[in-house]
C-alpha cells in the first residue's frame, strides 16, 4: 500500500541547531542489492541562484523488506554562515539515481535528476519543495457546514486559472462575478502542471501538488474555502491516462531498462499509465483521496476516459470511480445527514466523447461531457439553419439519446440507493473554437470570431440555461470571447488565451453578459428550469422559419415554464397552447419593462399567438 506519510518530504520546525527533514520515495524494482544509490540534493530557496551556494547531497537508505522498495533518509541541515541552510523557509530538492559497477566499483549516473512523484509542494524548474512548519500558519477551513450541491442545481464554469485571472487569488477575486452568472460549480483545468512555458496542464508531472506559481497549497485551499463559503463547488480536471515524459516512473525506468511499476508504452498524448499494475492503481487512487481530504474538493472531471474504460467491472476508470465514491461516503459534505439511505453527491464527470452514455450508465460516474449540444450549435451557427434534433433530442430529451436519469449505487451501509445522473451540456469548452467563430470570422492573419455578431448567440444561451442536464460555460463565452483554436499542433495547448476582460464592458459583451446573468438567476430561482420534465411543441414549432417552442415543468410544485427561441433575423409569430390556467409572465426582460408582459390563461391548453424578436427568445413562467 502507498502511505503518504513515508514518502515525499516532511520538515520539522527549525530550531537553534538547524532543520530536520525526512525524505522518502518508492522505487519498485530498484534495490541496493543491484548496486543502486539514490541521492537527494537540497537547497534553501533563498540560495537558489547564488553561484557560490551549492546544494547539499544526501544518500538515501534502502529499507529492506519495505513495500514498494522504499528509500528514505532523515536529513539534518546545520546552520552555515553565508547561506540560508538551517534556517526556516522553503527548501528545494531533487533526486539522482546512480549505480555501482560490481566489477570496477565505479559509479555511473543513471538518471541525472528527477522530481519527487509524491511531492506535496513544488517550485520552478520542475523542482520539488518542502516548507518548515513555522514558516506559515496552518490553514483554517471555515466550510464545516458546506454541502456539495445536488447535480440538478449545478451550473458549471470551466476555466484555466492562469487564462482566467492569473492565479488562485485572481479566481477568488472574480467569485462575485461568477455568482452573478448563476455559477454553482467551478471546473478547474489541471492545476498541477509545473512547466513555466504555458500549457493546459494535460502533461501531468506532480499529482499531489498544486501549481506553486498560482498560489500553491495555501492558494488552492483558500480558493476552495472561499468558493464553498459562497455556495460554489469545485471540481478538478485530472489526467490519469498519460503522463509527462519526465514523470519519474517513466524517466527512471527508461534510464534503467527496468519495467516501470506504473507506465506502459508511449501513446499519442504521452507515456500511458498501465492500470494492470497494482502500483499504478494505488498511486492514482491515493491522489484522488488526497484531493478529497486535504483540499476539500467536490469531485473530478476525468480526462480521456474513453481510453480508460474497460467495462463496468474494469480495473481502470470504473474501479477509480467506484473506490472514490465509497471514500466520499465517509466525508460529511457529500451527504445531507451522513445517515443510511443517502447517496453521495460527489461529482464524477467523465470526458468520454466516444461512448458517454455507456460509461455513465455502467460506472459510478454522476455526469459526463458529451458533444451533442456543442456540435449541433456549431452546425446551426455556421449554416444559419435550425435542426429539430437540437431542441427535441439534445436540449430536452436526454433519455431519448441514451442517458439514464438515475442509477443504483450504495449508501454508507452498502445498501442500494438511486442516485441522479445527467450529462454536462455546453456550447463551448477548452477543446474547441468558441461559438462566435462559427457564426463569422474576421479576415486576418490570426483569425478571430466576429463579435459584432454576438446577438446570434442569444437563443443558444437561452437554450443552454433552460436545458435538461447540467449547463456548463467555458470561460469568456458570456461576453463572446472569440478565440479560434487550431485543430492540431502545439499551438492548441501552448498558446495562452487570456480572457479579454475589456469585452465585458464593450457594446457586444455588455448585453450578452446581462442575458447570461438573467438566465442564471432564472435557472436558480425556478425549479421548472432545472427539472427532468419537458415537452417539445413539435406541431407548433416551425423549423423552416427558425422558431421553436418547448415546455419545462416541475411536477412536485406544479411550476411551468414555456420557452421560445427565434434563430432568424426577423421577428417570428408562433401559436402555442398554454397548458394550465393562471398567469404566465415573461421573465428574460421583466426587469427592463415598465409593465409586466403577462398572459392570462383561463382554460387548459388555451392558444395564444406571440411574436418573438429575431435571434432572441422568451421564457414565460407560471408559478
Amino acid at each position: 500500500m502507498i502511505n503518504l506519510r513515508e514518502v515525499g518530504a516532511y520538515a520539522r520546525p527549525a530550531n537553534q541547531d538547524g532543520v530536520d527533514i525526512t525524505f522518502g520515495i518508492y522505487l519498485p524494482g530498484i534495490t541496493a542489492q543491484d548496486g543502486y544509490e539514490v541521492h537527494v540534493q537540497v537547497l534553501h530557496k533563498a540560495d537558489h541562484f547564488y553561484e557560490n551556494v551549492l546544494p547539499r547531497d544526501f544518500l538515501l537508505r534502502y529499507r529492506e523488506g519495505a513495500a514498494n522498495d522504499l528509500w528514505h533518509v532523515d536529513v539534518h541541515l546545520s546552520l552555515e554562515e553565508g547561506t540560508h541552510f538551517g534556517l526556516s523557509g522553503t527548501y528545494l530538492y531533487r533526486y539522482q539515481l546512480l549505480q555501482k559497477d560490481p566489477a570496477s566499483e565505479e559509479k555511473r549516473v543513471v538518471t541525472r535528476w528527477f522530481t519527487d512523484p509524491f511531492a506535496l509542494a513544488t517550485d520552478i524548474g520542475l523542482l520539488s519543495s518542502v516548507v518548515t512548519p513555522e514558516s506559515f500558519s496552518p490553514f483554517e477551513w471555515t466550510d464545516q457546514d458546506w454541502k456539495t450541491p445536488e447535480l440538478a442545481d449545478l451550473v458549471v464554469y470551466e476555466l484555466n486559472v492562469e487564462e482566467f485571472n492569473s492565479n488562485f487569488a485572481g479566481v477568488i477575486e472574480r467569485i462575485p462575478y461568477l455568482k452573478s452568472l448563476g455559477v454553482t460549480c467551478l471546473e478547474l483545468m489541471p492545476i498541477t502542471s509545473l512547466k513555466l512555458n504555458f500549457n493546459w496542464g494535460y502533461e501531468p508531472l506532480h499529482y499531489f501538488a498544486p501549481y506553486e506559481r498560482w498560489g500553491g497549497i495555501q492558494g488552492l485551499k483558500q480558493l476552495v474555502n472561499a468558493c464553498h463559503n459562497e455556495g460554489i463547488a469545485v471540481i478538478l480536471d485530472v489526467v490519469y491516462q498519460h503522463v509527462d515524459a519526465s514523470f519519474p516512473y517513466n524517466l527512471i525506468y527508461k534510464d534503467t531498462g527496468l519495467e516501470s511499476p506504473m507506465i506502459g508504452g508511449d501513446g499519442p498524448f504521452g507515456p500511458e499509465i498501465d492500470f494492470s499494475k497494482d502500483f499504478a492503481r494505488e498511486y492514482i487512487q491515493t491522489a484522488n483521496y488526497h484531493w478529497l481530504h486535504e483540499y476539500h474538493v467536490d469531485g473530478f472531471r476525468y480526462d480521456e476516459v474513453t481510453d480508460l474504460y474497460d467495462g463496468p467491472m474494469g480495473i481502470q476508470y470504473a474501479q477509480i470511480a467506484y473506490n472514490t465514491y465509497n471514500e466520499s461516503l465517509k466525508i460529511s459534505r457529500f451527504t445531507p445527514t451522513g445517515k443510511a439511505g443517502e447517496y453521495s453527491r460527489l461529482i464524477q464527470c467523465t470526458e468520454a466523447q466516444n461512448r458517454p452514455q455507456e460509461i455513465l450508465k455502467n460506472t459510478f460516474s454522476t455526469s459526463t461531457w458529451q458533444d451533442s449540444l456543442r456540435c449541433m450549435a456549431e452546425g446551426m451557427a455556421e449554416t444559419g439553419t435550425v435542426d429539430e434534433h437540437f431542441v427535441h433530442h439534445v436540449v430536452l430529451d436526454q433519455n431519448y439519446t441514451g442517458y439514464p436519469y438515475t442509477k443504483t449505487v450504495q449508501d454508507i451501509e452498502g445498501q442500494p440507493v438511486d442516485m441522479p445522473v445527467m450529462p454536462f451540456q455546453y456550447l463551448e469548452n477548452h477543446d474547441n473554437s468558441q461559438l462566435i467563430s462559427h457564426v463569422a470570422i474576421l479576415p486576418d492573419d490570426v483569425p478571430f470570431g466576429d463579435r459584432s455578431q454576438f446577438y446570434k448567440l442569444q437563443p443558444f444561451a437561452i437554450a443552454l440555461y433552460t436545458c435538461e442536464g447540467t449547463p456548463m460555460l467555458w470561460q469568456g463565452q458570456e461576453f463572446a470571447q472569440n478565440y479560434v483554436l487550431p485543430t492540431k499542433g502545439r499551438a492548441r495547448v501552448c498558446y495562452q488565451r487570456n480572457i479579454s476582460w475589456e469585452y465585458f464592458y464593450d457594446e457586444y459583451g455588455t448585453p450578452l453578459v446581462q442575458l447570461y446573468r438573467t438566465l442564471g438567476s432564472l435557472r436558480r430561482d425556478y425549479a421548472a428550469l432545472r427539472s427532468r420534465e419537458s415537452f417539445y411543441y413539435s406541431a407548433e414549432s416551425r423549423i423552416e422559419d427558425k422558431i421553436v417552442a418547448y415546455r419545462r415543468h416541475h411536477g412536485e410544485s406544479g411550476q411551468v415554464a414555456l420557452v421560445f427561441l427565434n434563430f432568424s433575423d426577423a421577428p417570428q409569430k408562433i401559436d402555442v397552447p398554454f397548458p394550465c390556467t393562471g398567469t404566465y409572465r415573461e421573465m428574460i426582460d421583466h426587469q427592463k419593462r415598465s409593465e409586466p408582459y403577462e398572459i392570462e390563461v383561463s382554460e387548459e391548453n388555451q392558444m395564444f399567438e406571440l411574436e418573438v424578436p429575431g435571434h432572441y427568445g422568451f421564457i414565460f413562467i407560471k408559478e
